[in-house]
């Protein structure tokens, strides 16, 4: 099974994508965008800079679960995803999103 990207209007009228894995789960969270090209332009940059390993960071945060970002060339975050309890795993959901993000659908849902 392959990824998906989901799009989707929030709570307060804002686009926003999530990039699923093949099993469903989660991977990577977008911000919110003002416009559905916006959004759409967010998803292609993910595409664009997820095969490259120097634009995700780790982050340890202070409960010790891990999370990574993925960032554009010029430093600005197009992702993130959620807490991992370990690093192993948070470096394997990083793998999944190079994997799945480069030729996932894109699919408009109504939440």
């Amino acid at each position: 099974m392959t990824g998906k990207f989901e799009v989707y209007k929030d709570k307060a009228g804002e686009f926003r994508f999530r990039l699923k894995a093949g099993n469903n789960q989660i991977i990577l969270t977008g911000e919110g965008y003002k416009s559905k090209s916006g959004c759409t332009k967010g998803i292609e940059s993910v595409r664009k800079n997820a095969g490259n390993d120097s634009r995700f960071a780790v982050i340890q945060d202070k409960n010790g679960k891990f999370r990574f970002t993925l960032k554009a060339a010029n430093g600005e975050v197009i992702g993130q995803s959620q807490s991992y309890a370990s690093e192993m795993s948070c470096k394997k959901g990083i793998a999944s999103v190079q994997k799945n993000s480069v030729d996932s659908q894109i699919i408009e849902i109504s939440e």
